[in-house]
């Protein structure tokens, strides 16, 4: 028997209605749809249930909602009595690993991911900052080429490094539009931009990055029941100074989700388990091992049909 690893989607899996199956049928996952209103003192479900998407999309509710989707999912599939042997998020999905693997409570974690997504509104004024998809590049030469940008025009960086051939850039609106008019010089077949409100995981958001410092040093941790992979470093992590540190740093770091990935799987992990709305990762998974196995538990019905 191979292991197991959990993960969960980040900020782009939302999507009006999403949880409202699993909040109407289990106890458990309503109560925690209850709770995390009570934590955020507004009715986030009622957003996340009935939108509009146009609010569903502003990043401060975007993160508490995702995290609180997930956490229900996890909550109703606990039932099926799967452990993990190692947790991961994609950026804001993260969170919801160290809530799995029991780093941070429900309530803390709501609550700093609302402060993580209006520290990330604010750190950038609105249209200074801007992020798309690179797809077909190699990661080397799109790095070399970011780094001219950077120098010559304003800055730019790699964000997301999703899997192959797929590389998500962020940075000033004039790097990231440059990338899009170079890229094909490095062999990118498509730039597509990316409706997002700030450049999330450049150095532009280092602003943010020290706020959030300030949040989550008032947090209680402890030290996390199963390896959680960080996106910082593909590289497992349990105690909480050291998860605290990298939190901080991923607001403006790369999200290395490929190296991740990759180092499970050489720890031998052959399951993954997306827990959440929509099934991003799971398409991201297949196209950096094929081989793996892949289940998206993004309803109740997955739950219901779910056997390994």
């Amino acid at each position: 028997m191979g292991k197991i690893a959990f993960v969960f989607p980040g900020q782009g899996a939302q999507a009006v209605g999403m949880g409202k199956d699993i909040y109407e049928s289990e106890s458990a996952a309503k109560q925690l749809f209850q709770r995390a209103d009570e934590a955020l003192g507004y009715s986030l479900s009622s957003i996340i249930f009935e939108g509009p998407d146009t609010e569903l999309k502003i990043t401060y509710h975007t993160q508490p909602a995702l995290l609180t989707t997930s956490i229900a999912y996890l909550e109703a599939f606990k039932a099926k009595g799967l452990a993990p042997d190692y947790v991961a998020g994609h950026s804001l999905g993260e969170y919801s690993a160290l809530v799995a693997a029991g780093v941070l409570s429900f309530e803390d974690a709501v609550r700093t991911v609302r402060a993580r997504g209006e520290f990330m509104e604010q750190a950038v004024p609105s249209g200074q900052g801007a992020m798309a998809a690179v797809l077909g590049a190699e990661r080397e030469a799109l790095q070399k080429l970011c780094a001219s940008v950077s120098q010559e025009v304003g800055a730019v960086e790699l964000a997301n490094l999703n899997c192959p051939g797929q590389i998500v850039i962020s940075g000033s609106k004039e790097g990231v539009q440059a990338i899009a008019e170079q890229g094909k010089e490095i062999g990118a077949k498509r730039v597509i931009p990316l409706e997002v409100s700030g450049p999330f995981h450049s150095s532009l958001m280092k602003p943010a990055s020290e706020r959030l410092a300030g949040v989550l040093a008032e947090i209680d941790m402890q030290s996390a029941a199963v390896p959680v992979v960080a996106n910082v470093t593909a590289r497992p992590v349990q105690e909480p100074a050291e998860i605290r540190q990298l939190l901080v740093d991923q607001v403006h770091s790369s999200v290395l989700w490929e190296d991740s990935v990759a180092w499970l799987i050489e720890q031998g992990v052959d399951t993954f388990v997306e827990i959440g709305s929509g099934s991003v990762l799971a398409g991201l998974i297949k196209k950096i091992d094929r081989s793996v196995k892949v289940v998206s538990i993004n309803s109740k019905e997955a739950i219901d049909q779910f056997q390994l």
